[in-house]
């Protein structure tokens, strides 16, 4: 049974959702350090890029790995540009980009479970089964989007879904889901678009009708939500979600061949496609930089397929790797091109790690107990290998602290301006700590 019963928005909670969103304690010795940034991080342009592994990614073969050991794989690893700091070989353009970024490798999470593990991993809280906990887009949506006036479309987009739910902080909050194209879930069609003028008319005429009619505020009620809807669907800032679309007023330009062949996986990407049909990684990443740009404050981006139980090697040097290493190189550049890299904070994770040791399959099963993630930007103090595991790879080495899910949230809400010692409360009338009480990472504290 999923712990998570939908994605995101489901049809009947649309029109609740583009309504709402139209009309819309770390330990003490980090905390008086945040304050004293606080009016730095305040910036209206701070904002959260997530790429999101579905089916937990090999970390061992990517940022930690393990050569001439019997856990080591068929990889070899490369210097990046961040002194002291190697990944695999398949990685080259991240590698250049690397005093951008910084590798966290001693998570240890005790959830190897797919659900279970995505539901840890997004919200730092392990499922419970008395209360949904909110995805953290939304609890950012919460804290940063609903303050953004100026914003007439949601404030947590989520590119291929995956996101989990808004929980206690309620539908408003919750995942806007998009596809790869921008195309937007339960968004009428170009004939019925064109058709909509027409329509609301005769809605109109209808609803005043109702509304002379004194039945209490329902019927007034019923025509904000609908009026809110036409308000998000004709905003120009739907432009954002189409990479061919321009809008000079919100510092949108169509974006050129030369910049989609950049987040092309396939080298000058023939005629700037994006490969997949159009609809890949790096055309997901670009649309999030379009979206940040205009102010949404936290987009999340589906990279699947790393389910990776065979042949894990051939999988990730001929599929998964360059799209990865293409997708990150590229979005970290153009933020940084743009001047947004220091207000956007960009992280990579998935489910959990997968093990050290390689199955008769010549594949990795599931490992929470010592993987890695990726954060960079944000004005963090980039460049940098944070712990360690042991040789084989096996758990945390015994001199490097063990980090969990709410540490990584934690380190976001910090660069993001996020109180600290922000406290939610359940349904129930439980108290919950920002990402469950976890502490930013200390290192990457700039």
């Amino acid at each position: 049974m999923s712990i998570w019963n939908d994605y995101g928005m489901g049809r009947r909670h649309f029109m609740q959702h583009v309504a709402t969103a139209a009309a819309t304690i770390p330990a003490m010795n980090f905390l008086s350090h945040v304050q004293a940034n606080a009016a730095t991080a305040k910036s209206k342009n701070k904002a959260c890029i997530l790429m999101w592994m579905s089916g937990g990614p090999p970390t061992i073969d990517i940022w930690d790995l393990k050569p001439g050991t019997k856990n080591g794989g068929e990889f070899n690893q490369i210097q990046t540009a961040a002194e002291g700091v190697q990944i695999s070989e398949h990685m080259p353009e991240t590698a250049k980009m690397f005093k951008d970024l910084s590798i966290v490798r001693s998570m240890s999470t005790r959830e190897a479970d797919h659900g279970r593990g995505r539901y840890y991993m997004h919200t730092g809280y392990v499922p419970n089964p008395t209360v949904v906990h909110p995805t953290f887009g939304s609890v950012v949506s919460y804290e940063v989007g609903r303050n953004r006036n100026e914003l007439d479309i949601p404030a947590f987009v989520s590119v291929g879904g995956g996101s989990g739910q808004a929980g206690f902080l309620g539908m408003s909050h919750a995942p806007f889901v998009v596809d790869g194209n921008g195309q937007i879930r339960n968004a009428p069609s170009a004939e019925a678009k064109n058709r909509l003028p027409g329509r609301l008319q005769m809605l109109d005429a209808v609803e005043d009708n109702f509304i002379k009619s004194r039945r209490g505020e329902l019927p007034q009620d019923h025509r904000n939500v609908y009026e809110n809807a036409v308000s998000l669907m004709t905003s120009p800032q739907m432009a954002a979600f189409n990479v061919d679309k321009a809008d000079s007023k919100l510092g949108l330009e169509a974006e050129t061949a030369e910049t989609k062949a950049m987040y092309s996986p396939a080298a000058g990407g023939a005629g700037g496609r994006m490969g997949m049909g159009g609809a890949g990684f790096g055309q997901s990443l670009l649309m999030a930089r379009r979206l940040v740009q205009i102010g949404v404050p936290f987009v999340e981006v589906d990279l699947g397929g790393w389910d990776l139980h065979n042949d894990v090697f051939n999988t990730l040097k001929n599929q998964r790797l360059p799209t990865l290493d293409r997708g990150i190189a590229a979005l970290t550049q153009d933020l940084k091109q743009r001047g947004m890299l220091d207000d956007v904070t960009l992280v990579w994770m998935g489910e959990f790690g997968r093990t050290p040791r390689i199955n008769q399959n010549v594949g990795r099963d599931h490992w929470a107990a010592s993987w890695s993630t990726m954060i960079g930007g944000g004005g963090l103090n980039n460049g940098q290998a944070i712990g360690a595991t042991d040789k084989d790879g096996v758990g945390v080495a015994d001199n490097s602290k063990p980090y969990l899910p709410g540490d990584i949230w934690a380190t976001v809400a910090y660069a993001m301006g996020i109180p600290l010692d922000t406290v939610h409360t359940s349904k129930r009338g439980r108290p919950m700590k920002l990402a469950n009480g976890g502490t930013p990472i200390k290192e990457l504290m700039g």
